[in-house]
């Protein structure tokens, strides 16, 4: 018996070994090649830390069903690691859980480690206690910099040589990235500069990982390293070493979003366009930067002013569902582009020109969110709330350190949006300063600002994206003898582009100024070099009163007379989930700015209340001809910037939910309710002799509000006949197919609708299902 089970044991050990083989990645000039054979690769951007763990699998799933052959993604340095030494690998930061699942779902990856990674993340991916060791500049020649770019470097290529997660171990990860962009600011470094990348690629050849290492936007690339390119368009790129494929690793499927921003559009017919080009023009490999963009939880947003939602316009939406018609057209694409991958990768290259005739046949989804069915609301949430204890910072001055200057906020390491500045001035009526007329100026650093004086409120200022400094100044009535001026700043992410992004000031930088008028003279007294005192953070997120632990809650929360539009004022209630599994957001209009928290879990910061700008937006179709820019086919003018935000099922409990907000500006949370986020309607198109095929996503399609196999003009949701149809009644045929079904297919062909009166015109099946 022994020497069977030993007989058993050694077979399924060489199972085990002859099943883990490592591939061989290389390159030559023409494509990216594996195992001896050139690829066509197309990949697709998903981070992490922007979804849950329990979100990876279904997410990876789509993206292979939508025709990828490989996930990308950054490694986030200051996620990993926000104190020196102190890492972080645990829930949504599991990076060898993540591409673990790449690899069970049979895809290729993509490892960006950076580690400055941009990617509109707070200061870069970098974390802040990198600014504040002696000595150090970030992203150059300097020693104290690449001492801890190596550490953390070697970290991760260790975790994940560890696991065997690279190709020449059998793993998926066929290859990683050093640096970020750099030869966008490179000439700002200077000489240090080039040392640097120099610097990083022999580094990088040192880890020994046994697959290609790119660098993206790098002119200059060392010769073993692999130049790529990033942009909207990448067709006219030609790496500058010739003996290099020409690759791709951020095709920008749409943008990101700021406060104060429209809502982005890059249209599915432009997306295939610049993808088609790309290999038309000798590609081998093509990554879109997003195929999924997720959500910012946490203080993860950068900027600053980049908003909660990292949406993207990508092909998979924040909350994972199928953005169609993007998704499904790039399918299409995607397989044509496979199936040509021979002749794309090694054949000879010549122009041919097909006209407009080309078809797409796919779906387009209209999303809706409905009501949560398990209570209603927002009648239902019952709420309490409690003051944020501000008098010792704005009455008492209280701070945890002292300085005879204004510091950089980034001095506290970013351990919270929040700092204090606080000093006190002493005026005399006899003082030259003192008149009727006196104002507090402060000059700001384009973060939010809330100004007190002497336990009064005096007012608050802030900006929006790509502005760095404003001059906050208002009318302030002082006393004679001593004043006390509290001073609140509240960052909205830090800085993440840019030469020397690192060293912009955030905080108050100053100067801090009291002014007195006198007719036309005006005396100014500088208050920057005074005692100035500071405190990090506030008491209610200290205290963790979004935690739902009572041992931290010091103090009572009030179901009487709960207030609206009061600043720094927490608001709790509880709810039931919504029923079901589709993804789940929460309707914040109504409230100021602040941050949410949903069981303990931060959902991010919310601001419903900043409106995105006036000008900009059209009505009308939008016209996908031409290049793109962030400000084309844009929306939502004049609409709150943000106002759903993702509540990840895996945030929620089965019973009853606890929802916590700090408002910081003051709002109203009486409308605040939970909806569901699903596929309202379902247009499907397919030109004669094709399937059209429809989906509601897991729901029945129950009616079929229009249908017609001939000309159809107009677009989904407002359809209408043009001058030819079937003689069947196209309505009666799709309802018959697919009417309660989740999913459907119907061959677009008068064989199935009957002749149609259209002569030689194209035709095409059109239908719009309600799910």
């Amino acid at each position: 018996m022994a020497s069977f089970k030993s007989c058993v044991f050694f077979l399924f050990l060489l199972f085990v070994i002859s099943s883990i083989h490592a591939y061989q990645v290389s390159h030559d000039g023409r494509a990216i090649t594996i195992n001896g054979e050139r690829r066509v690769l197309l990949s697709g951007s998903i981070h992490y830390p922007r979804s849950t763990a329990q979100m990876w699998p279904d997410l990876i799933k789509k993206a292979k069903e939508g025709g990828l052959d490989a996930i990308e993604t950054y490694v986030f340095w200051n996620a990993h690691e926000p104190l020196r030494r102190q890492y972080d690998f645990s829930g949504n930061l599991d990076l060898i859980r993540f591409l673990k699942t790449i690899q069970d779902e049979g895809l290729y990856a993509v490892l960006r480690i950076g580690p400055y990674v941009c990617a509109e993340w707070n200061y870069g991916g970098f974390p802040v206690w990198l600014h504040n060791m002696p000595g150090i500049e970030l992203r150059t020649a300097n020693q104290v910099y690449m001492n801890e770019m190596q550490n953390f470097t070697q970290l991760i290529v260790d975790m994940v040589k560890q696991e065997k997660l690279f190709a020449s171990q059998g793993g998926p990860i066929i290859l990683a990235q050093i640096e970020n962009e750099y030869g966008n600011v490179q000439t700002s470094y200077g000489d240090a500069g080039k040392a640097y990348v120099d610097w990083c690629a022999n580094f990088a050849q040192s880890l020994d990982i046994g697959v290609p290492w790119i660098m993206c936007q790098q002119p200059d690339v060392p010769q073993s390293m692999i130049n790529t390119c990033n942009g909207w368009y990448c067709d006219e790129f030609t790496p500058s070493n010739p003996n290099t494929p020409k690759m791709w690793t951020e095709n920008w499927t749409g943008w990101f979003k700021n406060w104060g921003g429209k809502d982005p559009l890059r249209t599915a017919e432009d997306v295939a366009y610049s993808v088609a080009r790309f290999f038309q023009t000798g590609g081998t490999f093509q990554n879109y930067y997003m195929y999924h963009g997720g959500t910012n939880f946490g203080r993860t947003s950068g900027g600053p002013y980049i908003t909660t939602t990292y949406d993207y316009d990508a092909p998979l939406d924040e909350f994972g569902n199928l953005a169609q018609p993007k998704y499904g057209h790039l399918k299409e694409l995607h397989d044509v582009l496979h199936s040509m991958e021979k002749t794309l990768t090694s054949g000879n290259i010549t122009n041919s020109d097909l006209g407009n005739s080309v078809a797409v046949n796919t779906q387009t989804s209209v999303m809706v969110k409905k009501t949560n069915d398990a209570e209603n609301e927002p009648s239902f949430l019952q709420w309490s709330w409690r003051p944020e204890k501000v008098d010792e910072a704005v009455v008492l001055g209280r701070g945890q350190s002292s300085a005879h200057e204004l510091i950089d906020q980034k001095v506290a390491n970013d351990v919270s949006d929040y700092m204090w500045y606080m000093t006190n001035v002493y005026i005399g009526k006899n003082d030259p300063i003192w008149s009727d007329n006196m104002t507090l100026r402060v000059n700001g650093s384009g973060h939010i600002l809330h100004a007190y004086v002497n336990g009064q409120y005096l007012g608050s200022q802030w900006a929006t994206y790509g502005i760095f400094n404003y001059v906050f100044e208002k009318q302030v009535k002082l006393n004679p003898g001593r004043n006390h001026i509290s001073l609140l700043s509240a960052t909205i992410g830090l800085q993440n582009y840019g030469a020397h992004f690192d060293t912009v000031q955030s905080g108050i930088p100053g100067p801090v100024e009291i002014i007195g008028k006198n007719g036309d003279e005006s005396v100014i007294k500088d208050l920057s070099s005074h005692k100035w005192s500071y405190k990090v953070d506030l008491n209610g997120i200290n205290n963790k009163l979004f935690s739902g632990n009572p041992k931290f809650e010091n103090g009572q929360w009030f179901s009487q007379d709960v207030p609206i539009n009061r600043m720094m004022t927490w608001y709790k209630t509880t709810f039931k989930a919504p029923l079901g599994n589709d993804p789940v957001v929460v309707d914040l209009q109504g409230l100021g700015k602040g941050h949410a928290w949903i069981n303990g879990e931060s959902i991010g910061r919310y601001w419903p209340s900043y409106l995105a700008e006036e000008e900009g937006c059209s009505t009308d179709l939008c016209d996908y001809r031409g290049k793109y820019g962030p400000d084309k086919c844009a929306s939502g003018c004049g609409e709150p910037t943000q106002r759903w935000y993702h509540v990840p099922r895996s945030f929620l409990k089965s019973d009853e939910n606890t929802l916590v907000l700090f408002e910081e500006f003051g709002g109203n949370p009486s409308l605040v309710n939970f909806q569901t986020v699903q596929v309202g309607t379902a247009c499907g198109s397919a030109y004669e002799n094709k399937t059209m095929e429809l989906s509601c996503n897991g729901k029945p399609i129950t009616s079929i509000r229009y249908a017609n196999f001939g000309e159809t003009e107009g677009i989904c949701g407002s359809f209408d006949k043009g001058s030819c149809s079937s003689e069947n009644n196209a309505v009666s045929i799709i309802e018959k197919e697919c009417v309660g079904k989740e999913k459907c297919s119907v061959l677009a062909s008068e064989g199935v609708f009957g002749s149609t009166n259209c002569g030689n015109n194209a035709k095409r099946l059109i239908v719009e299902a309600v799910c």
